[in-house]
């Protein structure tokens, strides 16, 4: 990644300083935050998207960082969504005690610039700036409309792999942060699992985007070309 944006660094700012309030927040409690992630509430917009499938539980809380990727067919055209590819940072602990700062983390990685097309070779080494975040996961469309969580990169926690559809959608909040050159946030979305899941991943949710939308129109826009986006994903599984 490259060094943060100077257009970014209010969003890094915002994040440091409610970093130094929980962590002085922490020293005055009698106990340590646990990581409990029953207790973690999934974001919603307004109206809601469906919630997770009875009987399933959270299994694990994700920050993806990468690219929503886009064609277009001739200059007069609208850009067509092709998938997408991102890295996946284990924020499950973080996001379930400390939700706000959970989704400071989301907007202020966005503003660090990824350097290198192929994220998975570039990113599999590194944690996720400005945190510590270590990778649970990758992120990617293997073939046509379906996109693939392989979720088994941590080396003592390999929780499985999920081939996902689109369940539901709907539009992020108008409050939703801007990407690097201004572009809305891609839409919240609940994805199911397809056949070949593993590790009792059944869902997938994508919500707190920031970033990703392509532009309106084709005009001045290459055949292929990437739009930079963080989010977080939520899994939720049989056990």
């Amino acid at each position: 990644m490259d060094a943060v944006k100077p257009e970014g660094v209010d969003s890094i700012s915002e994040y440091f300083t409610l970093l130094a309030a929980k962590v002085q927040q922490s020293r005055m409690m009698a106990s340590a935050p646990t990581c409990d992630l029953s207790k973690a509430v999934l974001p919603q917009v307004s109206p809601p998207l469906p919630p997770p499938g009875e009987g399933l539980i959270l299994k694990h809380i994700a920050i993806g960082r990468g690219t929503q990727n886009y064609t277009c067919a001739n200059q007069t055209a609208t850009p067509s969504g092709a998938g997408a590819v991102a890295v996946l940072y284990n924020a499950s602990c973080l996001v379930a005690s400390f939700p706000d700062l959970g989704h400071s983390l989301t907007k202020a990685a966005l503003q660090f610039n990824l350097t290198n097309s192929d994220i998975h070779q570039a990113q599999l080494s590194q944690k996720l700036a400005p945190s510590n975040l270590l990778i649970s996961g990758i992120h990617f469309f293997p073939k046509g409309d379906t996109p693939y969580f392989d979720m088994n990169l941590e080396p003592l926690n390999h929780l499985g792999e999920i081939p996902a559809a689109k369940d539901a959608g709907l539009p992020a909040p108008a409050d939703a942060p801007k990407g690097q050159t201004g572009e809305g946030a891609v839409a919240w979305l609940k994805l199911t699992a397809r056949q070949g899941a593993t590790g009792g991943l059944r869902e997938v949710f994508r919500v707190e985007t920031v970033g990703g939308s392509p532009p309106a129109s084709c005009a001045g826009m290459p055949e292929k070309f990437a739009v930079q986006y963080s989010t977080q994903y939520w899994f939720y599984a049989t056990q």
